[in-house]
């Protein structure tokens, strides 16, 4: 290519003298454009604009900056000391132990105590600013470059600028807890909930008011005090304010212990509380986690190994808070103790319970077994458990199928059904106070009742079925119908609702003979109780489940209930004894044998109501007393249950659960001897005065009966 180059004369005879370079001529200057008038005008008018505008702009720059700069001094003039600014709760919150002392359930807003940011486990601080606020130590409480950054990523979602990600740091967010130093004016809001939801509006104008505070929370404090604020008033899920409780709340342990694993969920909840609450969902919770250590990571706070750990073991729950347990029995003690102390304190409250936690296991199992087993799937019927002691104290609880739940319809407490032959039982309490014996016999025949106002009454045993000359207790031990309204009549109506409610049974009671046959509403906590009231020799129990009540960091307790909730007297020792013996046949004998326990005595009665829309079955031990009510919430019949079928199932699933490691005991009953006495001869009665003053010489004497309805009508008495 080179030889190419040159010309032939060349490259034959290449020259000796090198020729001079020519100069290079100068490059001509492009030649002025020339603009026409209109062209210089529009571009002058361009560069005033512009210039006006940036004259506009860094003036009203400055004046913004100035008034932000004075509104924030202005914040700092307000800002009381880091102490005050600590434990922001509006109301106190509510702790409660079971019967040994251990913790199972919270109440209200927890908060654990102050923790500051250097007193937190290292992990936990890190998780925190690795979620929040990368950039914390590096900026003036509000970051710019979060701001943008969370812009873009809104409007890239299809969102507004403001709507989603709000690149807030940790002093804004610390600001918007504080409500900017706005506290709850009740004549301002209607509720608290109004006043939290004004606190977190997120308009623009709201933003720079925050963006304003935060700037004065770090002019006021150092970045470690603003950071302590923010621990301790953070909400992170089922009552937990601050993260020295959440700590406690779901590990049991103190926010200065955590593990990266046990830190990452805590700071995982700063999304979302309620959604990701482990409590809630521990999946839910531990996958949000995950996300939080791999950030953890990517930002140098944990090394490869400590991640991999801390994917491989996730957090678990603490015991306490993974059982759950008792969370019908925690509403109830919360409803029925002192409201100050309890639904509305303003302070910590510390409340010792009867609840058993061994027990409470056991009724949600047994529940939770037999439907499991024994009803089809997708029932929406409901069942209730109480178990008691015989002097009123609360062992355990079941409400509903759905148990671990706070804030749920009580149906052991709230319901008030029809007790069905659950309330015979208080017809022969009366009937055994008056002297009657558990052998003296009635005849079950077909008997009419003339009620004023209704017309004739004609009462049916279940079976449709006389069975002619009975002892009392056959007519219990198989739910005989018409010798219990004979009974009821003898003895007198007003008697009988005089003894179901000196018993408990609170209740209005029915009036008419059909009160025999449990026409009258309770409530399956009331019946238990009444039922405890035999076992315990005829006295009277209130049901309850708070034994003391202590406020956080006093010594002696405010209230307690030593004295246990048995009351006055019944009836008389020995005929709750009988009335025990009769109830033993109901379970060994006669309706109740599917609640037959294998090792020891039990008694007990079942119970269905008109139309089967109520089932019970309610017997005690001498240990225990328990009740179990089936039906469904909006009263539609049982398709064939009744208080001998699946309530009795459920209730020996509870008690052999419950009696586990208990060694078996006798009823305390008096087992009665053969007599030839006719009903009506004179014994001490439940006033003191004889019974022949009370009850009649021949109690199947229907004419008689009526007679006797007449003159109590006319004259009163009995």
């Amino acid at each position: 290519m080179a030889d190419k180059r040159r010309s032939p004369a060349s490259s034959k005879a290449p020259s000796k003298a090198r020729a001079k370079p020519a100069k290079r001529k100068a490059p001509r200057k492009p030649a002025a454009i020339k603009r026409g008038p209109v062209a210089r005008a529009l571009r002058w008018v361009i560069r005033w604009t512009i210039g006006l505008a940036w004259s506009v702009l860094w003036r009203l720059g400055a004046v913004t900056a100035l008034l932000v700069l004075g509104a924030a001094v202005y914040f700092v003039t307000t800002l009381p000391e880091l102490d005050a600014l600590i434990d922001g709760r509006a109301r106190g919150s509510v702790t409660m132990l079971d019967r040994e002392g251990e913790v199972f359930a919270w109440r209200g807003e927890q908060f654990g105590g102050m923790i500051t940011a250097d007193q937190i486990s290292p992990h936990l601080k890190h998780a925190i600013l690795a979620t929040e606020d990368r950039r914390f130590y590096y900026h003036p409480g509000v970051d710019p470059i979060g701001v943008a950054s969370a812009i873009r990523i809104n409007l890239s979602e299809g969102r507004g600028p403001l709507s989603g990600h709000g690149g807030s740091t940790i002093a804004q967010q610390s600001a918007k807890l504080l409500c900017l130093g706005v506290p709850f004016d009740p004549a301002r809001w209607e509720s608290e909930s109004a006043y939290e939801a004004d606190c977190r509006e997120t308009s623009l104008w709201r933003k720079i008011k925050e963006a304003t505070y935060a700037l004065a929370l770090e002019l006021k404090f150092t970045k470690d005090e603003v950071l302590t604020i923010y621990i301790n008033r953070a909400f992170l899920g089922s009552g937990a304010r601050g993260f020295e409780a959440a700590s406690q709340r779901y590990f049991g342990k103190s926010a200065a212990d955590v593990s990266p694993a046990e830190a990452a969920m805590l700071a995982g909840l700063l999304t979302a509380p309620t959604r990701y609450a482990p409590t809630n969902n521990l999946q839910r919770s531990q996958d949000r986690a995950a996300v939080i250590v791999g950030l953890m990571e990517r930002q140098g706070y944990l090394d490869a190994t400590e991640a991999a750990n801390a994917l491989a073991r996730p957090a678990r729950l603490s015991e306490a808070a993974e059982k759950r347990a008792g969370g019908y029995f925690a509403d109830w003690v919360m409803s029925s103790g002192p409201e100050f102390f309890t639904r509305d304190t303003t302070e910590d409250v510390l409340i010792r319970t009867t609840l058993d936690q061994r027990l409470q296991t056991a009724a949600e199992e047994a529940l939770r077994t037999v439907f499991d087993e024994k009803v089809r799937e997708g029932s929406k019927a409901q069942a209730a458990i109480v178990v008691m002691s015989a002097d009123g104290a609360v062992r355990a609880m079941v409400g509903g199928r759905q148990t671990g739940v706070p804030g749920l319809f009580n149906r052991a407490t709230q319901a008030r059904r029809q007790t069905g032959s659950a309330f015979k039982p208080f017809v022969y309490a009366a009937a055994m106070d008056f002297g009657y014996s558990p052998l003296d016999t009635i005849v079950d025949e077909p008997l009419t009742i003339n009620i004023p106002g209704s017309g004739p009454w004609s009462p049916q045993n279940y079976t449709n079925r006389f069975y002619g000359r009975v002892t009392l207790t056959r007519a219990l031990q198989e739910s005989l119908n018409i010798p219990a309204v004979k009974i009821s009549e003898l003895v007198g109506r007003d008697v009988v609702q005089t003894v179901a409610s000196e018993f408990g049974i609170q209740s209005d009671l029915a009036e008419g003979p059909a009160l025999a046959l449990g026409a009258s509403e309770s409530t399956l906590l009331e019946m238990t109780g009444a039922y405890a009231g035999i076992l315990n020799g005829g006295s009277s129990v209130e049901p309850y489940g708070l034994t003391e009540l202590t406020l956080l960091g006093d010594d002696s307790p405010l209230m307690d209930a030593a004295g246990g909730g048995i009351g006055e007297r019944v009836i008389q020792e020995e005929a709750a004894r009988k009335l025990t013996y009769m109830m033993e046949k109901v379970i060994s004998e006669g309706t109740g044998t599917r609640a037959r326990l294998p090792d020891r005595q039990a008694a007990g009665k079942t119970g269905t109501s008109q139309s089967a829309r109520d089932a019970w079955f309610i017997g005690f031990t001498a240990d225990y007393v328990a009740g179990v009510w089936m039906g469904y919430d909006d009263n539609t019949p049982l398709t064939g249950v009744t208080g001998s079928g699946l309530p009795a199932e459920i209730w020996h699933e509870t008690m052999v659960r419950v009696h586990e490691g208990i060694p078996p005991k006798p009823l305390p009953m008096i087992v009665p001897e053969p007599s030839n006495r006719t009903p009506g001869t004179t014994t001490t009665s439940r006033s003191g005065q004889s019974s022949s003053q009370k009850s009649p010489e021949k109690p199947d004497n229907i004419a008689e009966n009526i007679l006797r309805d007449v003159l109590r009508g006319i004259f009163g008495g009995n």
